[in-house]
């Protein structure tokens, strides 16, 4: 969560209070799950099963990727119990300077780069963004990463979001989120691979 656009909240004591809110409020249901382990079994079991000709390997290689992502960006940015439970108290932590990252979009533009990465023939992969219950721009903003088959609609695709449950990832058929509709991004996963690609 947090766009990758301006964040305008005042500074002080009030600005953590709209995010401990929102933090409660947003937490996880029926059509939510969370995979800790890069083998989880699960969400393994869903991105084979977007089609069948979607290969294993890639499946397991996906799971892998995303989940040792979080984790080590969890490590790098300090991610404390509370902000797994709270993830808007580590965006107030970055906000402030006591923390290096832990937005939403820092997640998703580095988990896209690293699955871009891997050259995978079976899966692609999607930016999506929801522009949550108080528009676009705003603390509510999400960015998330949505793997489909090749040439598959991006409605049809498991959503990748390593913010919600940071550095854990939660996941989910994408139109099936009960907290955010997402939209895929064409252009701005086009800017974060093509920036990716002159650093290197």
């Amino acid at each position: 969560m947090f766009s990758r656009r301006a964040f305008s909240l005042a500074d002080g004591v009030f600005a953590i209070a709209p995010l401990l809110i929102l933090a409660f409020y947003t937490r996880s249901g029926k059509e939510l799950f969370i995979a800790s382990s890069p083998e989880d079994p699960a969400l393994i079991a869903r991105i084979k099963a977007l089609s069948p000709t979607v290969s294993l390997e890639d499946a397991k290689r996906v799971t892998y990727c995303v989940i040792t992502t979080g984790h080590e960006l969890g490590r790098e940015w300090h991610v404390n119990w509370f902000s797994t439970l709270m993830p808007g108290i580590q965006n107030f932590l970055v906000k402030t300077g006591a923390r290096k990252g832990g937005y939403c979009f820092q997640y998703s533009m580095e988990v896209l780069v690293r699955l871009d990465a891997l050259k995978l023939k079976t899966v692609e992969f999607h930016w999506g963004e929801s522009a949550g219950r108080w528009g676009a721009g705003t603390i509510c903003e999400n960015n998330g990463i949505v793997v489909t088959t090749r040439g598959q609609p991006f409605e049809q695709g498991v959503l990748l979001d390593s913010w919600r449950n940071q550095p854990n990832v939660t996941w989910t058929q994408v139109t099936g989120d009960p907290e955010y509709h997402w939209k895929e991004n064409r252009s701005f996963a086009a800017f974060v691979l093509q920036r990716a690609h002159k650093a290197t």
